[in-house]
């Protein structure tokens, strides 16, 4: 049972070219908590014969439906889209001509599976999805995805979605969030310390804590690094053990010792450090495009991205330095000179 209190994130688009949705994964527990319908052998109209259709229908995002996560520290949250940015979101999909990205578990990219229909539910007595039993909310984004007959297909087909190991549908993205509860932490600092619940104390002490390593970073007027910070999700992590991974059976020739060391602190859940955060934010931003136009997972650019956290760890590392202070919005932070090896690090990711 989850408890009755937790943090509540709200997921938002930002920057359209940093927010979004960059493939959709077929799960064995979809965090919306709806299944897909698949279609086998059926009749199909004015034909004498009968067709494999090979079509999986379901939900791909819920508006207003809290979905639960774990932070790395194991602190449990909520995050939820609204309607608006479910549509957004559905519309980006295919103005960026993604509907061929899929991946299964969210962890082998897929070629055979694509977006061939994609909707937003407006009205609940006459949406196309209730003549399949769905009972989804106005605003939820619907799809309609085609197994292709290939190796891999029949595969995916037979293995997985008839035999009900994939029950729905999952997305793979980055988002800006905002705590919907930053209201309840104004009223606190009005509150007698001797009146405050115990949640209360807690945030009230968080604060402190932080205003605290904020006045640590300057003594004597110089700038000093001292803050670290673990909070980054299981997803950054399981993206470095991957990488890693995918690293020893390519020979470990990929990334620099810097980024080999770096991901296994991560796949560890260590803490990072402020000034790490920034090189992190810095290269994976730079090399966002080597990861995206990788032709394998063997490819150095594809692996050097995981080693440092992956998609998921840009994202964090972005709203991290916003947090603190530390992000110009346009810009990316600055990288000192105790990282010789950046350079380094941008030519192992060029190599195949």
């Amino acid at each position: 049972m989850r408890p009755d209190k937790l943090p509540l994130y709200e997921l938002k688009i930002e920057d359209e070219n940093q927010d979004e949705i960059f493939a959709i994964s077929i799960v064995d527990t979809p965090a919306i908590e709806l299944d897909f319908q698949f279609f086998g052998k059926e009749p199909i109209q004015f034909a004498a014969v009968s067709n494999e259709k090979r079509l999986i229908m379901g939900p791909i995002l819920v508006p207003d439906k809290r979905i639960l996560r774990v932070d790395g520290e194991g602190k449990p949250y909520e995050v939820f889209f609204t309607k608006d940015t479910v549509r957004r979101l559905a519309e980006m999909y295919l103005e960026k001509k993604y509907t061929d990205k899929a991946t299964i578990q969210h962890e082998k990219p897929l070629k055979s599976l694509r977006l061939v229909e994609s909707w937003i539910v407006d009205n609940k007595f006459a949406d196309k999805s209730m003549a399949y039993g769905f009972k989804v909310p106005l605003g939820a984004w619907m799809g309609v995805f085609r197994v292709d007959e290939t190796k891999e297909g029949n595969k995916i087909w037979n293995d997985y979605v008839k035999t009900g190991k994939v029950k729905g549908f999952s997305i793979e993205g980055l988002f800006s969030h905002s705590l919907v509860k930053a209201s309840l932490e104004e009223l606190i600092w009005e509150k007698d310390i001797n009146d405050l619940s115990e949640e209360e104390a807690e945030i009230f002490l968080g604060k402190i804590r932080a205003l605290i390593k904020k006045d640590l970073r300057y003594k004597g007027g110089k700038k000093v690094e001292m803050e670290s910070y673990s909070d980054y999700g299981e997803g950054i992590r399981n993206n470095a053990k991957r990488g890693i991974e995918l690293n020893e059976r390519n020979g470990n020739k990929c990334a620099t010792q810097t980024g080999k060391v770096r991901a296994q602190q991560i796949a560890k859940g260590e803490p990072l450090s402020l000034e790490t955060i920034k090189r992190m934010y810095s290269y994976l931003s730079r090399a966002e495009t080597y990861y995206d136009n990788a032709e394998s997972t063997s490819d150095c650019g594809y692996i050097s991205y995981l080693l440092w956290g992956g998609k998921a760890a840009l994202s964090w590392s972005r709203n991290k330095l916003r947090e603190v202070g530390e992000l110009v919005e346009g810009e990316n932070p600055s990288v000192t000179s105790t990282y010789p090896g950046e350079a380094a690090e941008d030519k192992k990711k060029k190599q195949k």
